[in-house]
């Protein structure tokens, strides 16, 4: 089965304009494509995960990637899908977040020679004349018609910023520029970029020439894997120092059973014939689907070892051996403890990440979901002593969320 083909069985493809070039392109291994990320957190996060998938197995089918990394318009924000302004970032935050982008990324992508390429658009955006860049490329653009944009017309009620309607102008102003100087002839983005990369590849077109070989295509998850990736805790995130590879497998070991196999096929490398054996799984069987998915991605992301260390630790936990040398820890300090040597139970489940406030902490207490070394908690006021603390507990939320709790 050739590339395409395989993209479509994985439901990896949501729309796309000039299918039967795009087809013939990436089939063929002559796609220099580009895909953006804006540096708005010093690591990636599940929501990216698809994408760099997609990138590898593009790139494994000979096709070129290009990793544009948003450093210029990092300093306006993406409006799309928003209620409000972005925080504005300083460069120094830019430049780091972009520094640990490239890190995370070449786990899944080579950039050695003639292969995979990662660019940064403040190399070519910050050095634009603004009445120049308008004249040249502004033109081009109707008002009209940028705001009957969706990424716009959400924005229009609460207010938007010019800044922020600068910035579709930008991104498509990065496809001409990548476009004229390394030969990239096609964007791949979520549908929620489908707006901005068209602003592109007609850019390309009015700029150039009606039948410049520019394209674009969408993808099926990229919307969702922004729903994706969020627990009460926070973010997912791909760097361990913020997300432990446990924590990172008990995700996916966790994900509704509607959504295992559809992420199983999106987001695994496993044969497509296998995932098509599974597809009628049910019952227990989505429970080792689950394990299978769990570990594929963990593998992926922090290597084999870690997510043979997550599996094995989540399985002891499971059957009730009390190893927990692999689960995560959480380590307090005598400064979060009362004057009596203590520090309370809601205190506790929001230090350890595994409740988002108190709010969240007394309501999954009251719903009889936390246990301290295997007992159930009752009493939302309980305290935990520093003696105890210095043993170690294991802190419970949930049927499958665990942190080990020690004093520093």
């Amino acid at each position: 089965m050739k590339i395409y083909e395989e993209l479509q069985k994985r439901n990896l493809i949501a729309q796309v304009t000039d299918e039967p070039q795009i087809q013939q392109l990436v089939n063929n291994g002559k796609a220099v494509f580009y895909i953006g990320f804006d540096p708005t957190a010093d690591s990636l996060h599940v929501g990216h995960f698809m994408a760099l998938c997609l990138m590898k197995r593009l790139q494994q089918a000979g096709n070129r990637p290009i990793a544009l990394i948003g450093g210029g318009t990092g300093y306006i924000g993406d409006p799309s899908g928003r209620t409000d302004m972005r925080q504005m970032m300083t460069p120094e935050a830019i430049e780091h977040n972009c520094a640990c982008f490239k890190k995370q990324m070449e786990r899944f992508i080579d950039f050695g020679d003639e292969k995979a390429m990662m660019l940064n658009n403040a190399d070519w955006l910050l050095k634009l004349n603004y009445i120049d860049f308008l004249r040249e490329v502004g033109s081009c653009f109707s008002v009209n018609n940028m705001l009957r944009a969706e990424c716009y017309k959400q924005r229009m009620e609460r207010g938007l910023s010019f800044l922020e309607f600068n910035y579709m102008i930008m991104q498509a102003y990065d496809f001409y520029h990548m476009f004229k100087t390394v030969g990239c002839n096609m964007q791949f983005g979520g549908d929620d970029q489908w707006s901005n990369m068209l602003a592109g590849t007609e850019l390309i077109r009015r700029k150039l020439s009606k039948d410049a070989y520019a394209m674009t295509i969408t993808l099926l998850l990229n919307s969702e894997g922004k729903k994706m990736g969020k627990t009460s805790s926070g973010a997912v995130w791909l760097d361990p120092d913020k997300t432990s590879p446990y924590d990172f497998y008990q995700y996916w070991r966790n994900v509704d059973d509607k959504d295992v196999l559809k992420c199983i096929r999106m987001l695994t490398f496993l044969p497509l014939e296998q995932v098509d054996e599974m597809d009628s799984w049910e019952g227990e069987e989505l429970n080792k689907a689950k394990e299978i998915l769990a570990y594929e991605l963990t593998s992926l992301v922090h290597g084999e070892d870690e997510a043979k260390k997550a599996e094995s630790s989540a399985k002891s936990i499971f059957l009730g051996s009390g190893d927990s040398v692999d689960m995560p820890e959480v380590v307090i300090g005598n400064k979060e403890l009362d004057d009596n040597d203590s520090i309370g139970i809601l205190r506790l489940l929001v230090l350890s990440g595994l409740c988002s406030s108190n709010a969240d902490a007394r309501r999954n207490i009251n719903q009889g979901g936390v246990t301290v070394n295997g007992k159930k908690v009752t009493d939302v006021s309980l305290l935990l002593k520093e003696a105890d603390l210095k043993k170690g507990i294991i802190l419970r939320r949930g049927k499958k969320n665990y942190k080990k709790v020690v004093m520093e």
